[in-house]
């Protein structure tokens, strides 16, 4: 299923946004471009929400017929305990997360070891925790972490743009990763010369137009085949003013989409 992210919103729901979007807002956008699927990812009020704010929010997505998964970053035990709640709230059955945030950052064993004190309740619940693909972790050491623990619900959040900080190449990530990937991050990215030829910025593009070879990963992984959720989202620099940044963020999803969508 191809779904939107809050990343796709990234700056629509910012506070340079002349009216930054509600995560409701959020919501209903996603289902007038014709998608049921939402991955509430990094977006820092969901941390903060009392239980009637989740009931409500989970009750919206409902009334619009989206199915939800969640993001966060860490393995912390509350944290994955609080994300299993909001994904009982809100029916979801994947939560992505990242071995490291800004508060913790565990060994491989330790990070073993916090995975395995949560897997018994996901499992239990019927939820996924997907471990993302970045520059922070090698990503042979994610896979050989997934590998070790060994349960149906830990796999692979596959962002094959991450990789790249480390010098890893995402045709070779895509192919690594295949058999353990739960959910794709979906977003073009391209390196574009700076001023004065300087050095170089690598940032998003717009869909079919930068570096990533999405036919690759989709004749690599199969998610289409094999239930692998689709998340569009944007790296998307800022376009200078609120009003063509906003309407370009808009324009990337769209065009992200169809072509996802024209990409058998």
């Amino acid at each position: 299923m191809i779904g939107l992210g809050s990343y796709a919103f990234f700056w629509q729901h910012s506070d340079r946004a002349a009216m930054p979007l509600s995560l409701t807002d959020a919501f209903e956008a996603t289902r007038d471009l014709g998608v049921d699927l939402f991955q509430i990812c990094d977006y820092a009020p969901l941390e903060t929400m009392g239980e009637q704010e989740v009931r409500e929010a989970a009750e919206a997505a409902r009334d619009l017929g989206l199915t939800i998964e969640l993001g966060t970053k860490g393995l912390e035990p509350e944290r994955l305990r609080r994300f299993l709640r909001l994904a009982d709230a809100f029916d979801a059955r994947l939560v992505r997360t990242m071995l490291y945030n800004a508060d913790s950052h565990p060994t491989l064993d330790e990070a073993a070891a916090l995975i395995r004190g949560a897997l018994p309740d996901y499992e239990r619940a019927g939820v996924t925790i997907a471990l993302e693909t970045y520059e922070q972790v090698a990503t042979t050491d994610l896979v050989g972490l997934v590998e070790r623990i060994g349960s149906p619900r830990l796999g692979i959040c596959l962002d094959p743009a991450n990789v790249v900080a480390r010098l890893e190449s995402p045709r070779d990530i895509v192919e690594l990763t295949a058999p353990h990937v739960k959910n794709v991050h979906a977003k073009d990215f391209a390196f574009a010369r700076q001023p004065g030829w300087v050095g170089f910025t690598y940032s998003g593009a717009r869909m079919g137009e930068g570096l990533h070879d999405y036919r690759h990963l989709l004749e690599a992984v199969r998610p289409r085949e094999r239930g692998v959720n689709e998340i569009v989202e944007h790296w998307l620099p800022w376009q200078g003013d609120a009003a063509t940044t906003v309407r370009t963020e808009r324009d990337w999803t769209r065009a992200t989409i169809e072509h996802l969508r024209s990409t058998p």
